[in-house]
């Protein structure tokens, strides 16, 4: 019996856009394990790398709240897409990113137990949501950011209402410079964000078991060219050296113009205005990043590819 399922198959041709023949021959020579066979057809040329998949399904809102250098991105999660537009439940995602903004923190955990403006706490609330809405929802997580002296933009992408949406961005900017350049800054470099998805600030900041996963799928591709050994470390070192640069926001290339680091962008802007702006942080929450729903309605070929 396969180690693997229909769900898997679909599952792995999603992630990677590899066929079903070749999805389905990863998964056997990898026992079941999905992350395993992203990384052979990788290794193999059959399949680009993988970002965190925007083909989320969890259903809900990103909320975002800003007031003067501080910021904060709240994501609550339903199981309904119908829910996310009901206003009880948005008026909810709003008042809880308000109290986590003047909260400050990441702790969810204090969120929850946190004063409701309505009276009782968030959680209080939430079960109270719960069982007049008819549908299981749950506060997932939260991000602040704050700054010495400068802006915290904030911009949703497709926003369902104010504030709230599927893409919900932050970027800090520390500068002396006025709201009157930062801000149209900011909001540039959220849209960036927003459609870029950088995974750190730097290249530095990029989780090191990522950057170690990147290594050795580019060994693997690497020690499949048959090229000298002096030869297959220079291509890993450019491997990780290219993943490091797309990946890490300062040195990705404005989409505006595909060609400028956001570094450089951000030191154009300081020397225009006449005084250094850094960007020195940013949140970026897309709904349900990392949730995926089970599927029961997968399609007639992939479950015979797997039972054949």
């Amino acid at each position: 019996m396969a180690a693997f399922t229909a769900s898997d198959v679909k599952a792995l041709r999603e992630k990677t856009g590899a066929g079903m023949m070749d999805a389905k021959k990863a998964l056997e020579a990898a026992n079941g394990d999905i992350e395993a066979a992203v990384d052979a057809l990788r290794a193999k040329g059959l399949a680009t790398a993988q970002k965190k998949s925007s083909r989320t399904a969890a259903e809900g809102l990103v909320g975002v709240a800003v007031t003067g250098t501080k910021g904060v991105a709240v994501e609550v999660n339903s199981e309904t897409d119908f829910v996310a537009k009901n206003d009880q439940f948005q008026d909810f995602v709003r008042k809880t990113t308000d109290v986590a903004l003047a909260q400050g923190s990441d702790d969810v955990d204090a969120l929850k137990a946190a004063a409701y403006p309505d009276g009782g706490t968030v959680s209080d609330k939430l079960t109270e949501n719960v069982a007049t809405i008819g549908e299981n929802q749950q506060v997932r997580r939260m991000k602040s950011v704050n700054i010495a002296n400068g802006v915290v933009v904030p911009y949703m992408h497709n926003a369902q209402a104010p504030n709230l949406g599927k893409i919900g961005v932050l970027v800090a900017l520390e500068s002396e410079a006025g709201a009157d350049v930062l801000e149209p800054l900011g909001k540039q470099l959220a849209m960036h964000i927003a459609a870029a998805f950088p995974q750190a600030l730097t290249a530095d900041d990029l989780d090191a078991d990522v950057i170690e996963r990147e290594r050795k799928v580019a060994a693997e591709k690497a020690a499949e060219s048959g090229k000298p050994e002096n030869v297959q470390e220079k291509m890993v070192e450019g491997a990780i050296k290219k993943y490091a640069k797309e990946n890490a926001l300062l040195s990705q290339l404005f989409v505006i113009d595909n060609k400028t680091p956001i570094a450089d962008v951000v030191a154009a802007a300081g020397k225009e205005a006449g005084t250094a702006i850094v960007l020195k942080d940013y949140v970026r929450f897309q709904l349900g990043e990392g949730i995926e729903k089970e599927e029961s309605d997968f399609a007639a070929e992939v479950a015979a590819a797997v039972g054949g």
